[in-house]
């Protein structure tokens, strides 16, 4: 099933938010899916071309919504489906700052949105069975998450500190009073 979108009409629904909107609130009817992509790198693709327009990227991004392994753009009168080659988020970006517990890294995606790594925004690594290749991820909000870019996860290697753990010796990071684990060496 295909829809008509119209994103100039997301923009008039959207007018006046600046911040994430009340997805959580909103319950729409499934309008039926759309060719927009979000592809692994954090590329935002429309019928099959790039959107280059950083305000309309950002636009979007403010309304994903995921149900299971489905993601959707939501506003309060449609859901509409897309497609995520993996996660719909591309992290870029880390700062630190010191916090009431200490050390807080603070990420920053691709379309703009700023999450300290805690307790609720987990970081994670996948270790690809086959390669041992780590793909290190970050959750941003509403159950999705963004993946580390490569040059960041170098990064956050070189705060890493050693612990020996049950499951052996462990590289962690630590970030708002918790400890993430970026694998075992």
């Amino acid at each position: 099933m295909s829809t008509t979108f119209d994103p100039a009409q997301l923009g008039q629904q959207l007018k006046g938010e600046a911040e994430i909107p009340p997805l959580e609130k909103w319950n729409p009817a499934f309008c039926g899916d759309i060719d927009m992509r979000i592809a692994a790198d954090g590329r935002w693709f429309y019928e099959g071309s790039p959107i280059g327009r950083e305000a309309m990227i950002r636009m979007f991004a403010r309304v994903l919504w995921r149900e299971g392994d489905k993601y959707f753009l939501k506003t309060p009168v449609e859901k509409v489906g897309i497609q995520v080659d993996d996660v719909p988020f591309f992290v870029t970006q880390v700062e630190h700052q010191t916090g009431k517990k200490g050390l807080e890294l603070i990420f920053i995606t691709s379309t703009g949105d700023r999450v300290r790594a805690d307790a609720e925004h987990p970081i994670r690594v996948k270790t690809d069975s086959k390669s041992g290749k780590p793909s290190p991820y970050l959750m941003i909000r509403f159950g999705m998450e963004g993946k580390l870019s490569r040059n960041l996860f170098y990064q956050l290697v070189e705060l890493a500190r050693m612990v020996e753990t049950s499951r052996g010796t462990e590289l962690v990071v630590d970030s708002a009073g918790e400890i993430f684990s970026l694998g075992r060496l």
